[in-house]
């Protein structure tokens, strides 16, 4: 597979505790962006998020979530103290609190300002910038506008969440306004006598099954990555699946095969509830370290299994005892009952 797949930020979720139990135990990820960090001086939980310690042997991105070109190039300048060679733009979180206050998608709602914005970043940027956006507050006809600011500056590479502020992630995706983009950018690169192009596209959006992905390259070959997000959380076996897929795509195509053995679809398999336990078991060990209460570990463990009820296909029924926990010695007495 010559795309690289990316596993998106999710603020309160994949923090280097997460990002390193599942790295242990679950392949198919080229790298890791971190949650937004938003303070020009890094707080307790932002530093320790980056620490190069924490994040032995994989491929981190950190995101910085800002308004304000003097605080972004203030944190960028303090990765690039810690080690990092690259940084990620968030003007994609919905959020209403964050939008309000002009960050995230709220940066989109003035393409002027954005202009503003990004001039005084890249002017003087320590570290080379790829951003991850949506296509705008309330109505797709913004996106032309935002993305001729967006093209205008030495982006590395621009995600995509083809969606609005206002849908958060609901409804279908814009693939309309992903292909405007997918357009320009690919044909700016021809243009260019078949050298790489300088602007790499990344797509983001309710890619949940392997099936899902396959179709999407399909329509867009040259997409240079896929970012996961939600999808990896339903089912954590999803960059391995969608690696086999396609690979097992390419081989058919390579020997001139016809059909394919449905039985055999990586989609189709059974969890790995092996693997899924030694996850599990890596978190909790992780959490209880980081933390020194109880409540916030439980709490960021029963929000994982929100989805994960899903992978394992547990009733509501069988979820309701540990919903119910109060103590991580609970949570784990639950688990090893829902397991087997």
């Amino acid at each position: 597979m010559k795309q690289k797949l990316y596993f998106a930020p999710m603020e309160g979720v994949t923090g280097y505790v997460f990002r390193n139990a599942y790295a242990a135990c679950y392949g198919g990820v080229d790298a890791y962006f971190t949650p937004f960090i938003s303070n020009p001086v890094l707080n307790q939980i932002e530093k320790h998020d980056v620490l190069p310690e924490h994040n032995e042997g994989l491929q981190v991105i950190p995101q910085i979530l800002t308004n304000k070109a003097n605080i972004f190039l203030r944190i960028a300048a303090t990765l690039k103290d810690y080690g990092y060679t690259s940084v990620n733009f968030n003007l994609g979180c919905p959020s209403g609190t964050v939008v309000a206050k002009g960050r995230g998608c709220g940066a989109l709602r003035e393409p002027k300002e954005l202009d503003r914005l990004l001039d005084g970043i890249f002017e003087v940027s320590p570290l080379p910038v790829s951003v991850k956006c949506r296509i705008g507050i309330s109505s797709e006809v913004e996106w032309e506008d935002l993305l001729e600011v967006l093209l205008k500056y030495p982006i590395t590479e621009l995600t995509i969440h083809p969606r609005l502020q206002k849908e958060f992630y609901n409804g279908n995706v814009h693939m309309d306004a992903f292909r405007l983009a997918y357009d320009r950018i690919l044909n700016s690169a021809a243009a260019r006598s078949g050298t790489e192009p300088g602007l790499r596209l990344c797509y983001n959006g309710d890619i949940r099954t392997p099936e899902e992905l396959r179709k999407l390259l399909q329509e867009f070959p040259g997409l240079h990555a896929v970012m996961l997000g939600r999808g990896i959380l339903w089912n954590p076996q999803l960059p391995e699946q969608c690696l086999s897929l396609v690979q097992a795509d390419n081989q058919e195509e390579a020997e001139g095969a016809s059909g394919r053995n449905q039985a055999s679809s990586p989609a189709e398999k059974k969890p790995d509830l092996v693997r899924l336990r030694r996850f599990l078991n890596l978190l909790y060990d992780g959490y209880r370290e980081e933390m020194d209460r109880e409540g916030p570990a439980l709490m960021k463990l029963k929000e994982l299994w929100k989805y994960l009820m899903v992978f394992t296909g547990s009733t509501p029924g069988e979820m309701r005892p540990l919903w119910k926990t109060r103590t991580l010695a609970e949570y784990r007495d639950v688990v090893t009952m829902l397991l087997g």
